[in-house]
């Protein structure tokens, strides 16, 4: 008998799954309410695509493995290779020394990649997207989903995999179905950016790529990133917490100057802008806690940001959705019937270490309000002398950067060496 998969949602994550389920079930239907673009340009539906997004090296890492060919399918379509280390100036209390890192990333814009992976899915035989097509409910009972209800009909499904981001309904299609909803822990930051495109030469950023500039809490909030992008474009975004963000072109120029370090000012008096400023608001970081039921239907899993909605400054967002669509993939490639209870428990696993850093980091400023993470004291106090002492340390640095790009465990950071040179710094 045929089996068949539902992925609500056309996202990174979303695309992504339809990918690793592709291998395993008969057919892959994905659902979007957007209207899909057919070229590589921000949509309704994703706010965010107007501004800077970093793929982590594993996000990086898994994507290729999803995708073969994809980095170099990037780059020939104008992504930008970057060291994140060596090519991009980081300041954070002072600007960082620059040694190289050993990782290889790709610069680029959201619309590309999305635009990129949903062309390589819809090639794949046994997989369709659906654009403009809403998913009102789920069908079943409260022991398995069954199915979606598209435009008013039943669609049987053996899996549902909600991918539709923070604003998921999935909590009331629950419900309907007599299940119960996961709890929410929610961490209010107020963080908001601004971003605009700009004309990019060599010269407007001599001797670099990129630009990232943090404040150094809980004196400052502003934040300044500037990316280089296809077409020959910068991406410059500035936010900051707290409401502290530029809301128009005006206020753009102003934040820039008021950053601690000039190098994001300098670029933006030498770049030509080429669009508006748009901007885009994330009041929490939140995690829904499904592995924490105790019950949930069969066929229905939940991924990405309909889990786990990060500050999207720490720019985990995009790596831990991917990492999860493989590991369903893994997950199912033995059979269709994933044990769904197993899968929330790895996957909170994963969210672990990502939401300690993300939420643990947002509470060096006292106007964060919600709950703490396990250890958040300790584990801050030891994060701020690494942040300092990577500062300074070729060798730090590179551990440093290794675990922030999730390629190794946190404890890495604890490795004895690295311990002894991080006591030798100074405040």
């Amino acid at each position: 008998m045929a089996t068949t998969a539902v992925v609500v949602g056309a996202s990174i994550t979303g695309l992504a799954a339809a990918r690793a389920l592709a291998d395993s079930f008969d057919q892959v239907l994905v659902a979007d309410r957007d209207v899909l673009p057919g070229d590589a340009e921000p949509r309704r539906g994703v706010p965010q695509g107007h501004h800077g997004h970093v793929l982590l090296g594993a996000g990086q890492r898994a994507l290729a493995e999803l995708f073969p060919g994809l980095l170099d399918e990037l780059v020939a379509a104008g992504a930008v290779p970057f060291d994140p280390s060596l090519d991009m100036i980081v300041h954070r209390r002072v600007e960082w020394t620059r040694p190289p890192s050993g990782l290889r990333l790709v610069s680029f814009s959201r619309p590309l990649l999305e635009h990129t992976l949903r062309t390589r899915v819809a090639a794949l035989p046994n997989v369709t997207i659906r654009s403009a097509t809403a998913v009102s409910a789920l069908t079943g009972d409260a022991s398995r989903v069954t199915g979606v209800m598209i435009d008013g009909m039943p669609h049987p499904a053996d899996l549902v995999v909600d991918c539709t981001g923070r604003g998921s309904r999935s909590d009331g299609w629950l419900r309907d179905l007599g299940c119960p909803t996961p709890a929410v822990t929610e961490v209010t930051v107020d963080v908001g950016y601004a971003s605009r495109l700009l004309r990019r030469t060599e010269s407007d950023l001599p001797g670099a790529k990129a630009v990232f500039v943090l404040p150094a809490a809980p004196q400052e909030t502003r934040l300044g990133v500037v990316l280089p992008i296809e077409g020959g474009r910068w991406i410059a975004s500035l936010g900051g917490w707290f409401g502290d963000f530029p809301t128009d072109a005006d206020g753009f120029t102003e934040h820039a100057g008021l950053l601690p370090n000039p190098h994001v000012a300098g670029l933006l008096s030498r770049a030509e802008p080429i669009t508006d400023v748009h901007v885009h608001r994330l009041p929490s970081n939140r995690r829904r806690h499904f592995e924490k039921l105790d019950r949930v239907p069969a066929g229905f899993v939940a991924l990405g940001d309909a889990v786990c909605s990060f500050n999207p400054v720490y720019g985990q967002g995009m790596t831990i959705g991917v990492l999860e669509a493989a590991e369903l993939g893994r997950r199912t490639r033995t059979g269709t019937d994933l044990d769904v209870p197993a899968f929330y428990g790895w996957l909170a696993d994963l969210l672990k270490v990502p939401w300690r850093f993300a939420a643990g980091a947002d509470f060096a400023w006292p106007q964060t309000k919600g709950a703490r993470p396990d250890g958040n004291a300790l584990i801050r106090r030891y994060t701020r002398r690494v942040q300092r002492t990577v500062a300074y340390d070729p060798v730090v640095r590179q551990v440093f950067t290794a675990v922030q790009h999730m390629l190794l465990p946190p404890t890495a950071l604890f490795a004895p060496r690295i311990v002894l040179r991080v006591l030798r710094v100074r405040r």
